[in-house]
């Protein structure tokens, strides 16, 4: 078996930081915005949409600059919608190759997936870039990409590929000539140099020679010249990806309204279900973290009965959450963290009784519980109390397995003993039964539960007159399942009945 060719996939996100900023504003993608960074008021350009860039807007314009573009949109800069970006695109990269390495950018972000080998699963490397380029689509940005053996060509190819572009073996340095000497990535003193000299593509910068090229420009120039060549080496750094779905979202000013949130919610909502289902799961819990003004946090947690990624269900239960719920104060920034499952299935038996559909379910609890607050609907279930109120509820869940209601022989059955039989029986320390005879033989009370308390004279002050045993007790090979029952008012012990 052959050495397994390197094949190297460059993703260049161009204007990183609108793209992040705008990813989830959708409405906003195609208009004139600007990316502001910076302390106001010195608040200077550092990132734009196409449409602004058309209309002339460049880096550094300060404030006052952009007062002659009318109709420009301008939002500050956001490393934290940045940093929910850059995991959500490591996340679907990971579905590819788990060795992913990020490349430094100014504006914008790169990274590089090591393919080598995955030609039987993602097929050559045309369809497995177009494979790449549709996953990044899924996560809401728009990238470039190249395809080549060698990292660094892959990287100073992938800003100038208007359709995924695969540099072809042994024709790197004919491939790259073309190019931009600005594609190495040079310095300022290094950029003004070659200009003097009159260098303006790769070709020309890899034609000089090497020994006077090192002593002019120091001995990084080799590197460079390298890399024009398409020869340079490079030790891949991975990056270990992490699936995680989240995704974060600023305001531009203090929002109170619901219908506003909710406008917001429905493209997260869409990001993290596309992202989950990368991965052929959906979401299982959905935690929902309101930034108030003023500080603090309002916090809501979803748990549909089944993993759902079922959009309009979704946001129909977050609906109704934040209406019951609603924050305090206005929202300037909105967390959204989503946990995967698998999705819900759920395999009854030919004469089990019809399950409700999970998420018209889910649904229909949601807004009885507006109705009648928290903690009233659900399932009742009994506390080890004899107080009034001993019981709690509990939220209805689909069952992980049926229980097979065709085989009633599998179920205990309980039968009576008339007339109840005498016992005695010895007390463990506890005050539990801790043997008894019964039949001739002496069984050891190997389990015990209880007691249950029966009421007996309600009218006298002895309210309590029996109280019951669940036990299993053993003799040798023998096991025996019974209730026990102490009478309180006669001081005695019956065998009260049998598990069959």
């Amino acid at each position: 078996m052959g050495d397994i060719e390197p094949q190297y996939v460059c993703v260049y996100v161009p204007e990183f930081p609108a793209q992040a900023r705008l990813r989830l504003r959708p409405e906003q993608a195609k208009s004139a915005v600007v990316i502001l960074d910076g302390e106001p008021p010195l608040q200077t350009v550092y990132s734009a949409t196409k449409k602004a860039r058309r209309e002339g807007i460049a880096d550094g314009m300060t404030r006052a600059e952009l007062d002659a573009f009318p109709g420009v949109s301008l939002l500050p800069r956001s490393k934290a919608e940045e940093s929910a970006t850059q995991s959500a695109l490591f996340s679907a990269a990971a579905v590819f190759t788990p060795r992913v390495e990020a490349r430094p950018s100014e504006n914008a972000f790169s990274f590089v997936l090591d393919m080598a080998g995955t030609h039987r699963m993602f097929g050559d490397s045309t369809h497995s870039a177009r494979l790449i380029a549709e996953a990044m689509r899924s996560v809401g940005v728009s990238a470039k990409l190249a395809v080549s053996c060698n990292l660094l060509a892959a990287a100073c190819a992938a800003p100038y590929a208007r359709t995924p572009w695969v540099i072809p073996a042994g024709a790197e340095a004919d491939t790259l000539g073309p190019l931009p000497v600005s594609a190495l990535g040079l310095s300022q003193e290094q950029t003004e140099r070659l200009e003097l000299w009159g260098i303006r593509t790769l070709k020309e910068f890899a034609s000089l020679p090497e020994t006077d090229l090192v002593v002019r420009m120091g001995r990084d120039a080799k590197r460079l010249r390298d890399t024009a060549l398409g020869t340079a080496p490079h030790l891949m750094v991975p990056k270990e990806p992490q699936f995680k779905l989240e995704e974060y979202i600023e305001f531009d000013c203090i929002e109170e309204r619901l219908e506003a949130l909710l406008f917001v919610l429905g493209p997260i909502i869409d990001r993290l279900i596309c992202r989950a289902q990368i991965y052929a799961l959906a979401l299982a819990e959905i935690v929902i973290t309101l930034l108030l003004d003023g500080g603090g946090e309002h916090i809501r947690t979803l748990k549909p009965a089944l993993p759902s990624a079922d959009r309009k269900t979704l946001l129909k239960l977050i609906n109704l959450d934040l209406q019951s719920h609603p924050p305090s104060k206005g929202v300037i920034a909105l967390r959204v963290f989503a946990d995967a499952g698998k999705r819900g299935k759920v395999q009854i038996g030919l004469f089990s009784p019809q399950l409700p559909e999970a998420s018209r379910l889910d649904v229909t609890l949601a807004q009885i519980e507006a109705m009648v607050g928290d903690g009233r609907v659900g399932s009742p279930r009994l506390l080890d109390s004899h107080r009034p109120e001993s019981f709690t509820v509990e939220r209805f869940a689909v069952p992980s397995k049926t229980p097979n209601i065709e085989k009633p022989g599998m179920s205990a059955s309980l039968r009576r003993v008339r007339p109840p039989v005498a016992l005695s029986i010895g007390l463990d320390p506890m005050g539990k039964p801790g043997f008894f005879h019964f039949e001739g033989k002496r069984f050891s009370v190997v389990e015990a539960y209880g007691p249950w308390r029966q009421s007996g004279e309600w009218w006298s002050q002895r309210v309590w007159s029996q109280e019951d045993w669940d036990v299993r007790a053993t003799a040798g090979p023998d096991v025996m399942l019974c209730v026990i029952a102490h009478d309180l008012l006669r001081r005695e012990w019956r065998l009260e009945a049998l598990y069959d």
